[in-house]
């Protein structure tokens, strides 16, 4: 099936540095890709050039199987049939809400239907005739997205459209918004630095850094399998034990790590999460016995234990053990309130198979 929207080889220069470095993607009907990543990285800037608002060095840019934009077409943004929103909801503070969702339609009986049934949609029947600053934060945006579905766009260009919203108020409407979106079988590309929102929204993520896509994936296999140390730690607090491959082997507290395809004498992270933690106490210096899923326990000392909210977070000071691993600092997350002592010692493991190692950099 063609995709709704595609871009290959885009590259957009500005004050001489590359904002946008050869940026490809595809969204599919009924598909939300999430590009995401840090501010400035270039993500903005892309979904900028795909609504024809800010133009490409170079690169070309397919709406519904049509090139709208390459180094010789230019397609004006009215003209590329797109659904555009953003932070700032931008309504008509002098129109009221159902001609605000009518303001791009032609005036008649059809578009009085259409902007009855958004309404509708939107949870807001029984709302046309008010006006934007009688709303709430969370009205004003199904408005807008009312608004962007009235003309029955193809594709949905979303730039942070939820950051205005406060923190309960944004999941349901995220929620509320995506179903919607699903239901019109619109193609989606949301632009957010905000990792849960993606993880929460997207069927694809499109990881950017320093404007390149460092890994694409679906939300499960980039959380698990992120492609380097930055990419694992932007999705959640991390732990790194540091090491050096011998033998495709790394020498760490909590016993060897395989580093298979690394050269001896390569210095390695050993990167995991502190929810993959597993705390045991200290019985006369002993502690649990080694098993293949979670290695070698090493022993630590409690630095802080802070409760927050679901879960407890408790800083560990690992032993030097022979000489490796001096001093590292292991957070361990564990469910309820569990805040032992500083000083407190205990024994530490770590399941193998949520361990990730990448070359230091």
């Amino acid at each position: 099936m063609q995709p709704r929207l595609q871009i290959d080889g885009l590259v957009r220069f500005l004050g001489g540095r590359s904002v946008v470095d050869d940026i490809s993607l595809s969204v599919a009907a009924g598909q939300v890709t999430c590009l995401l990543g840090p501010s400035g990285c270039g993500k903005s800037t892309t979904l900028r050039i795909i609504a024809g608002v800010d133009r490409q060095d170079s690169g070309v840019v397919r709406l519904n199987g049509q090139i709208v934009a390459d180094d010789t077409r230019h397609l004006a943004p009215e003209t590329r049939g797109v659904g555009l929103m953003f932070q700032d909801f931008a309504l008509f503070p002098h129109l009221d809400v159902a001609e605000n969702i009518a303001f791009g339609l032609k005036r008649g009986k059809a578009a009085d239907a259409r902007v009855a049934e958004l309404l509708e949609r939107v949870d807001l029947r029984g709302y046309g005739r008010k006006h934007p600053h009688e709303l709430s934060g969370g009205e004003q945006q199904r408005v807008a997205l009312a608004r962007a579905l009235a003309p029955r766009p193809k594709v949905m260009l979303m730039d942070e459209p939820f950051s205005g919203l406060d923190n309960r108020l944004r999941d349901e409407i995220r929620d509320a918004t995506l179903t919607v979106l699903r239901d019109e079988g619109t193609a989606v590309l949301l632009v957010t630095h905000e990792p849960d929102e993606a993880m929460r929204m997207a069927s694809e993520i499109a990881l950017m850094r320093d404007g390149r896509i460092v890994q694409r994936a679906a939300p499960y296999n980039i959380y698990n399998a992120p492609v380097d140390r930055k990419a694992a730690a932007f999705f959640s607090d991390i732990n790194c034990l540091e090491g050096v491959v011998r033998g495709a082997l790394t020498e760490t507290p909590f016993g060897q790590f395989l580093a298979p395809g690394y050269e001896d004498g390569t210095a390695v992270d050993i990167v995991f999460r502190p929810q993959h933690v597993r705390i045991d106490f200290d019985r006369g210096g002993r502690g649990p016995a080694p098993t293949a899923e979670e290695g070698t326990p090493a022993r630590g000392t409690v630095e802080r234990a802070r409760f927050i909210g679901k879960e407890s977070l408790v800083e560990f000071r690992m032993e030097n053990v022979d000489g490796r691993g001096a001093g590292a600092l292991v957070t361990a997350t564990v469910p309820a309130v569990f805040l032992p002592k500083p000083g407190t010692v205990m024994w530490l493991s770590i399941r193998r198979e949520r361990c990730f190692v990448f070359p230091q950099k």
